[in-house]
């Protein structure tokens, strides 16, 4: 059973773990207001002011390294205050970073930006630890993703020692993309309130370490995960909640109630009320929610594992902390959610994430004594391939007879085999890929099961989504800065497995993780550790990897469990 050991919070409220939960529990929020003066641009030379959670000049000065960049400073940060006093076997740890956007601001600066996950590698190495590390890029569930990643590769005997770290460091990037799409409130967000406006953003790391070595009575355990796409919307959640409310009927035992759900609790008007409709599509609507945004912002990959450390300190003191912000119900869902402290027994909570690419996440955490878990060896086998290349494409061992090359062969192949599915013109490059690979897989699936809530998708790479990424920086370089929110979602590389599961109706699990390198021994335990999530009987997972239009990689299979 994988067990909390050590934990940290580097926030704008604090430092140390203690120093932000002390802040949140005397009702300290770290929002301020970033306005526009005198006609000049507002922070980081945006035209427009922003309500927004950042550490300042002080905080960087201590937070700084040398020779590591903003977010790579970040990262270490957090990270050796949580091992500090910790002695481990490090040739059995592992470091798992979640992120969105990374060092982004590096690019927008016109310098070199490395991999985030040549940065993971940067601080595991800092650390001492040599395993190559995993960055879960999930977009907004990156955090719960990267926990319940980490309790599996525990479970599944693969490290004695997991480090999971999110973080993030906001940008005009970042802020221009939300502000496209026109998700942002110039005043504090007000997580389930009639008045919320949109959400804040926020910077932070946080990191938790778990263990396979402390199966005692005592101390959090992380009980299960899961992951469900609603399979409705690149962008936009399902507005009955689906992939929300079954990733949280899967959070459901009987003989361990739920004590209180960690929303996401952006603020936005479409997210609060799907979170509404899936907690009651589970059945639990009794549950009282903790919505934290308030105190934060949206810390975006920080914000699944900075909630969670949270979470644990309130209960440990028997506390439900105040939904800041909140005064009146705006939701159509039943919710009990309170802008006061609620005083609770209890000792196991939930907490869930939703995202772009229609991705959901839920995990379960507990400091109850649960039995330790041992998850015997599982057993896959591969049925079908394909392997795309700028100069060819092999299904199942067969080239393919095209005449085009790079870009255009993409296009060739999809007017001549698949023709039925305009979105693909508007995908990115990377996306376009996925989609004319996962299309030539599935049809060699002569079975034709129905796999809507059975099959997850895995995939793989290095470059993140770099050709999206440069071509959304151009278009906020103009003078009249009017991004296009599609252009920004598609900067996220989740949004790959997002379009596979929308095109196929896929309710199952879909993931986004980026490696240093293609690392076949560490791709093949993360696509096995998948199915611990009994549900799930097949994974489309993989290698596809973009850096640009005129050279790319793609090698994915169908593996069913045996």
């Amino acid at each position: 059973m994988a067990t909390v050991i050590s934990d940290n919070i580097t926030s704008p409220l604090g430092l140390t773990t203690e120093q932000t939960y002390k802040a949140v529990c005397e009702g300290k929020s770290g929002l301020k207001h970033y306005p526009c003066e005198d006609g000049k641009g507002g922070w980081n030379d945006l035209p427009f002011p922003i309500e927004a959670s950042l550490f300042n000049k002080e905080q960087w000065d201590k937070i700084m390294v040398d020779g590591f960049s903003k977010f790579e400073s970040l990262v270490l940060h957090s990270v050796k205050a949580a091992i500090s006093t910790l002695i481990f076997n490090k040739e059995r740890a592992i470091l798992i970073l979640s992120s969105t956007k990374g060092d982004i601001e590096l690019l927008e600066k016109g310098e070199d930006m490395s991999s985030l996950a040549d940065a993971a590698k940067k601080v595991s190495m800092a650390i001492g630890i040599e395993n190559d590390p995993i960055v879960v890029c999930n977009a907004c569930i990156s955090g719960v993703s990267a926990i319940i990643l980490g309790q599996r590769l525990v479970d599944c005997g693969n490290y004695s020692n997991v480090i999971v770290c999110g973080a993030d460091v906001q940008s005009r990037f970042i802020v221009s993309g939300f502000q496209a799409l026109k998700a942002l409130s110039e005043e504090p967000c007000r997580p389930f309130d009639i008045e919320r406006l949109g959400l804040n953003l926020g910077e932070a790391a946080a990191t938790i370490v778990l263990s396979s070595e402390m199966n005692s009575p005592k101390g959090w355990k992380i009980d299960k995960g899961a992951i469900c796409n609603d399979a409705y919307h690149i962008s936009a959640p399902h507005p009955k909640g689906l992939g929300a409310g079954m990733a949280l009927r899967k959070m459901k035992d009987a003989d361990n109630p739920i004590s209180v759900i960690g929303v996401h609790g952006t603020a936005t008007m479409y997210n609060d009320q799907m979170e509404s409709k899936a907690i009651e599509m589970a059945e639990l609507q009794d549950v009282p929610l903790s919505a934290l945004k308030g105190y934060f912002g949206h810390t975006m990959g920080a914000a699944g594992v900075l909630e969670t450390i949270i979470t644990m300190r309130a209960l440990e003191d028997g506390l439900i902390l105040p939904s800041k912000g909140f005064e009146t119900c705006g939701v159509s869902g039943k919710v009990k959610i309170s802008d006061k402290s609620v005083m609770v027994h209890g000792n196991t909570f939930v907490k869930m994430l939703s995202g772009f690419g229609g991705c959901n996440g839920a995990v379960r955490v507990s400091d109850r004594f649960l039995p330790v878990i041992i998850v015997n060896d599982i057993l896959v086998s591969q049925t079908h391939s394909v392997r795309i290349t700028q100069d060819e494409i092999v299904v199942d061992g067969n080239r393919l007879d095209v005449k085009s090359h790079g870009k255009e062969m993409l296009t060739e192949v999809y007017k001549t085999k698949i023709g039925n599915y305009p979105k693909f013109y508007k995908m990115d490059m990377l996306s376009r890929l996925a989609f004319v690979a996962s299309e030539l897989l599935i049809g060699c699936d002569e079975e034709n099961d129905d796999h809507s809530n059975d099959r997850a998708v895995v995939l793989f790479n290095h470059s993140s989504s770099i050709i999206a990424d440069r071509q959304y920086v151009k278009s906020i370089e103009i003078d009249d800065f009017f991004p296009s929110p599609a252009a920004f979602v598609y900067t996220l590389p989740n949004i790959t497995t997002g379009e596979i599961a929308l095109r196929n109706g896929y309710h199952g699990e879909t993931s986004f993780y980026i490696l240093a390198e293609r690392n076949e021994k560490l791709m093949q335990r993360v696509i096995k550790s998948t199915f611990i999530d009994r549900d799930i009987k097949s994974v489309i997972g993989g290698w596809i990897d973009c850096p640009s239009e005129d050279k790319f990689e793609c090698d994915i299979r169908i593996y069913v469990k045996e």
